[in-house]
Order: C-alpha cells, then sequence, then structure tokens
C-alpha cells in the first residue's frame, strides 16, 4: 500500500483535534445543547480517525499462515465499530437534549459560538472530500467510511447553525434541546449507514454488475487459446479483490500452453483490476457450459 492512505489518516486525527476544539470552544461561550451534541460527535471523530489509521495499518499486514487471504476485511470490521460508536454518541446526546427540554436557557454569546462553529464546520467539509476521494482511489473502506461520517456531522452542524439563529431570533430556547434531539436522530440513521455499507464487504458480496462486466471482458481478451471462462466469482475485501474462475481449454492442450494463457489472464487483470488476487482452475472441453460463460 502506498503512503498516501496513511498520511490521510494522520491528517484526519490533526483536523479531529482540531475541529473538536473548535466546537467545544463553541458550546462553552454559548451553553448551546445543540452545540454540546455537535462538539460530542467531533469526538467520535477523532476516535474513527484513529481507528481508520489502526485500521489501514493492520490491513496492510501480509498474508500468514493464520491468515492466507491477508488481513483486508479488518477495514470493514472497523468501520462497523465505527457505526456503533456514532450511534452510542447519539444516544447520550438524546439524553441531554431531555434534560436541556425539562430546563431550557438563553444562549450566551451566540454569535461569537455560531462564527467558530461555522469555521470548524467548513474545515470539517473539506477534508470529508478528500477522506472520500482518497478512500475510493486506494479501494479503503476505513477513509470512505470516515469521509461520509464527516459529511454527516457537517450536515448536522449546518442544520444546528440555521436552528441556532432562529432561537436567538424568536427567543424560542425550547428550539435548543430540540435541535439536539434532531441531531442525534441524524446521527442514529448515519451509524446505521456507515455499519450497512461494511456488511456486504463481511459478506463477501459480488461486486457490482458493470464492474463484473469489465472483468468478463478482460478475460476474454486475454484467454486466446482456450475455448471459455464459466463460474465466474468476484468479492471484495478492503483494498484486495478476489477473482476465481474456471477456464476451459482444449483436451489436448498442453500444461505449458494451458499455463501461459492463464498467466497472460492474471497479468490482464491485475492491469484492469488494482489489488486483484486471482484462481484459475483449469478444465478440458468437456466441462464446457452452455449458460453463464464467457465465450473466448
Amino acid at each position: 500500500m502506498t503512503n498516501i492512505p496513511y498520511r490521510i489518516a494522520f491528517g484526519s486525527i490533526a483536523v479531529g483535534v482540531l475541529v473538536l476544539g473548535l466546537k467545544v470552544l463553541a458550546f462553552l461561550l454559548t451553553g448551546s445543547v445543540a452545540l454540546y451534541s455537535d462538539a460530542l460527535e467531533s469526538v467520535i471523530n477523532v476516535v474513527t480517525a484513529l481507528m481508520a489509521l489502526w485500521a489501514l495499518w493492520w490491513g496492510a499486514r501480509p498474508a500468514d499462515p493464520k491468515h492466507p487471504y491477508g488481513h483486508h476485511k479488518i477495514e470493514y470490521l472497523a468501520a462497523v465499530a465505527e457505526g456503533v460508536l456514532i450511534v452510542l454518541a447519539a444516544l447520550s446526546i438524546l439524553r441531554a437534549a431531555w434534560f436541556g427540554f425539562l430546563n431550557p436557557h438563553p444562549l450566551d454569546a451566540a454569535a461569537h459560538g455560531l462564527a467558530i462553529s461555522l469555521v470548524a464546520t467548513v474545515i470539517n467539509a473539506g477534508w470529508a472530500q478528500v477522506l472520500i476521494r482518497t478512500g475510493k482511489r486506494h479501494r479503503s473502506p476505513a477513509l470512505v467510511a470516515d469521509g461520509q461520517h464527516l459529511m454527516t456531522d457537517v450536515f448536522t452542524t449546518v442544520g444546528v447553525l440555521v436552528g441556532l439563529l432562529a432561537t436567538v431570533f424568536t427567543g424560542w430556547d425550547v428550539l435548543d434541546p430540540l435541535l439536539a434531539a434532531a441531531v442525534a436522530i441524524g446521527i442514529l440513521l448515519a451509524g446505521w449507514g456507515v455499519m450497512k455499507g461494511s456488511f456486504g464487504g463481511l459478506l463477501d458480496e459480488a461486486l457490482s454488475p458493470d464492474e463484473q462486466e469489465h472483468i468478463h471482458g478482460v478475460i476474454s481478451d486475454a484467454a486466446n487459446g482456450a475455448l471459455q471462462a464459466h463460474d465466474i466469482r468476484t468479492r471484495q475485501a478492503g483494498r484486495a479483490t478476489f477473482i476465481d474462475f474456471h477456464l476451459v481449454v482444449p483436451g489436448g492442450m498442453t500444461v505449458d500452453c494451458a499455463h501461459d494463457i492463464c498467466d497472460r489472464i492474471e497479468n490482464a487483470l491485475r492491469d484492469a483490476v488494482p489489488g486483484a488476487r486471482i484462481t484459475i482452475h483449469v478444465e478440458p472441453e468437456t466441462k464446457a457450459k452452455d449458460e453463464g460463460a464467457v465465450e473466448i
């Protein structure tokens, strides 16, 4: 793995600590329950950034006798853990919102607190895009999940700021805890989304139809001399893409010739699919199938 995901993961920790400091300052200035909820979510952001860095390091470890297929799936487990932490933060926010609803109070230094929170939100929005783009480019579910979580934080903070402005102008102090409760519900949904996105990888879900079609085309173009490929299976595990299939060759073909074809296919797939792990089972023409096969 290149150093870029590591640098981005370290950057997430630094950005998370900076944004957390700004949001805590905004809460201390205003005493807003909604801004408290926003600051609490930033605590989770820092924790998830640390978890993403750990997942990248662990997932990049080479295969060993106990884990012959590598450690790639650890990133999915890290994303699920992030989702659990998000849900716990939401429950804590709901508790604070309830007590705030029972005892609402006016905001202090509202203008300064809102301005500081806005700066933190702009920083989060920019960094979230960096995380998502880098995660997709390097096929890192942990970085993508971290970026998606930050974008959820951005949307909820914008909603909080708009609502707090309404609180300031209307004098309805009860809006503050109600906003905190709304943030908590949004965070609960985000936590589920982060976990749901990792279930496919943990359950060995196949690649998308477009990706599978691309792989079929690469196999067909590179398999000159073979007859067909069938039972093509794919799955994603972190940055690794596992591809296995049966390759049908003429019955009289030598082992050397069949091996050369397999090498050609494997090289083409590795060029077309970053992180490809390929297994090919060679069969004689009597094993050809009529349905679901890629003709050469």
